[in-house]
């Protein structure tokens, strides 16, 4: 078995205009005195990382690694989801997504998907260089705005946007083979890999792809009423990332799942800083470690109640607590009489 590594925080949540926020250096400083040991980073966020000079440069890369070693920092994986995002984009989006990309490419879809997929590849040849195994990112949509099957959905829609799908990520992934880094897709709504099912039936479609992972979040799967413990089995061969983030489910006699359009602080499910919510944390922690998890518990602090700086402060010791250093040695080892074959058979009634 392995001990998890952490606590980590992702900084897409906290990085700002504003001190300590508007840089690597300072925000670095400020989660390390929370008690971070490492940070997940936002590969789109300038202030904080310039993912083509990364993807050019190991002197960069390796100033970035100093940067943070500095205050005890390591990197635990870059995160292209606002990019993986706009690798599928259905035409309901446009407007909305089209501010995640740059600015040369805004209003034409074809050039933005061209530049998202430029993106991730470059982040795969940058995590190379930063000496990271795993990547975490979106997988995009073409599907979602089917998800719910009214009117009934023409034959073979949802097949269709899968094998397309499929076809954008496959060169993508083999970059990242290339490079020798696992693509995590954090399962979430939204996308079109939501769930275990949608997520094999893009696995199937590019044949196994073994760069073709996931980053496990159990509070979408709260949302969702997905068993988010079974999935960690199921799926304990892909969960390549992990966002450490707790949610609740609290329908009523009038909304549920689907959240009657509400804002987030009024929807049945909302996410909830760690300890607030529902997840079954102590459980999760002993499948990750029982299941050989080989990374890292990083905090996604997204909370509809709580200030993100109370609950970044609250999460590093809320990781640290759960994190399992795991045993050597059965506990009973003690007692153990050692090999003796003779003795085995006896305890059976085997005498010949």
């Amino acid at each position: 078995m392995k001990t998890i590594k952490g606590p980590a925080i992702f900084l897409a949540q906290f990085a700002g205009d504003v001190a300590p926020f508007n840089s690597l250096d300072s925000i670095g400083r400020w989660v390390a005195s929370l008690g971070y040991k490492g940070v997940q980073i936002p590969s789109w966020d300038a202030r904080l990382f310039d993912l083509a000079k990364a993807a050019d440069s190991q002197d960069y890369c390796d100033e970035i690694k100093g940067t943070l070693a500095a205050h005890g920092l390591a990197i635990t994986e870059l995160s292209t989801h606002l990019q993986g995002q706009l690798v599928a984009v259905h035409p309901a989006y446009d407007a909305q997504f089209d501010a995640f990309a740059a600015p040369e490419v805004r209003g034409n879809p074809t050039a933005r998907q061209a530049w998202a997929v430029d993106q991730v590849k470059m982040a795969a040849k940058a995590s190379q260089r930063l000496g990271l195994n795993a990547h975490a990112t979106f997988s995009g949509a073409l599907a979602w705005p089917y998800v719910y099957p009214w009117p009934q959905r023409p034959t073979g829609l949802v097949e269709d946007a899968f094998d397309e799908l499929a076809r954008r990520w496959k060169p993508i992934l083999d970059v990242f083979e290339d490079h020798g880094v696992d693509a995590a897709f954090e399962i979430h709504p939204g996308e079109d890999l939501h769930d275990g099912v949608t997520f094999e039936m893009f696995l199937d479609r590019l044949g196994g792809h073994a760069r073709a992972n996931i980053l496990y979040d159990p509070s979408h799967f709260v949302l969702q009423q997905l068993d988010y413990l079974a999935f960690i089995d199921i799926y304990r061969d892909r969960i390549k990332c992990f966002h450490v983030k707790d949610a609740e489910f609290r329908p009523t006699g009038r909304s549920g799942v689907y959240g009657g359009y509400q804002g987030w602080a009024d929807r049945p499910g909302r996410f909830r800083s760690l300890g607030d919510g529902q997840v079954d944390f102590p459980a999760i922690f002993s499948k990750m470690a029982h299941n050989d998890f080989p990374g890292w518990a990083v905090l996604e602090w997204e909370c509809a109640l709580k200030h993100p700086e109370v609950g970044a402060a609250e999460g590093a010791p809320f990781i640290a607590r759960h994190i399992i250093e795991v045993t050597e040695h059965a506990f009973d080892d003690f007692a153990t009489g050692g090999a003796d074959r003779a003795l085995n058979k006896r305890m059976m009634g085997i005498y010949t």
